[in-house]
């Protein structure tokens, strides 16, 4: 794989779904991985709510870097306290708030998205309210969908048939896309590449200037999506659990060590 792109992870909380991202990032091999905002939840984090399986998560993208893959850090807004080390390098881990990048004859343009929403720009508070019952929804969701796999029924997204019923979050959605499309087209940029929505997506958008391939790699909540570029060929892709392994590995020694020193650092940027 060339690369692999991954948003709105949103470790420390509850919607998080960390093991099933632990069990995709085993099975892949990328030059280049790519974290396009909201991994760590810093406005919701919490000390007493780290689980093993979100520090696993942690440890497995510290062995991508040790083992010399390139490793981008796209701060979002769930995330924006690590906004004031953009630029900032360790190791093979990048810190930054967008980020250009030319592969295969094509001219690539990442970020979050955040800054698209206005809900962020003017009021917060709101934003930071929203992700609360968000978070809640998600709880209340895994809660339905033990009893539908009790009762040998589907599993159902509450946040997704919610969302798709309310015109304007859908409006908000088109938006947001075609927004980000136009400021593509205006610099030259061959894709545009972003989060923060939690919609997975590749499309050609135009205006009267142009076109450009938008593409959004989903989230780690709902979705289970990322965005993976293997021979210049880009797709989405979705975790699908019949592909992967269903055992745990034991969590190692070096793990639980440095388990607490995370926390202890998280918890800090979010008294920041």
């Amino acid at each position: 794989m060339d690369i692999c792109v991954i948003s709105d992870v949103h470790l420390g909380t509850y919607g998080c779904q960390a093991k099933e991202l632990a069990k995709y990032l085993k099975s892949i091999d990328p030059d280049t991985l790519i974290l396009n905002g909201d991994i760590i939840d810093i406005w919701q984090f919490k000390k007493r709510y780290f689980p093993k399986s979100h520090f696993r998560v942690i440890h497995l993208l510290m062995k991508f870097m040790s083992k010399g893959k390139r490793v981008v850090y796209i701060t979002g807004n769930h995330d924006e306290m690590l906004r004031k080390f953009d630029g900032e390098t360790l190791g093979n881990l990048e810190i930054c708030n967008k980020l250009v990048l030319e592969h295969n004859n094509e001219k690539l343009w990442f970020f979050h998205g955040d800054v698209f929403d206005v809900t962020m720009q003017h009021s917060k508070w709101i934003a930071q309210l929203g992700s609360i019952g968000y978070d809640l929804l998600i709880l209340l969701n895994s809660f339905v969908n033990w009893w539908c796999l009790k009762l040998g029924k589907e599993k159902l997204s509450l946040s997704k048939k919610i969302k798709n019923s309310v015109k304007g979050a859908v409006k908000f959605i088109n938006n947001f896309e075609q927004i980000a499309a136009n400021i593509a087209i205006e610099n030259g940029y061959d894709r545009v590449i972003c989060g923060h929505i939690h919609h997975p997506e590749i499309k050609t958008l135009s205006n009267d200037k142009g076109a450009v391939t938008y593409m959004n790699s989903g989230d780690w909540v709902e979705n289970l999506s990322a965005l993976e570029c293997v021979n210049g060929e880009w797709s989405v892709y979705t975790f699908n659990p019949d592909e992967m392994g269903k055992e745990e590995p034991p969590v190692s020694k070096v793990e639980l060590k440095n388990k607490e020193l995370f926390q202890a650092m998280v918890s800090e940027f979010s008294k920041s």
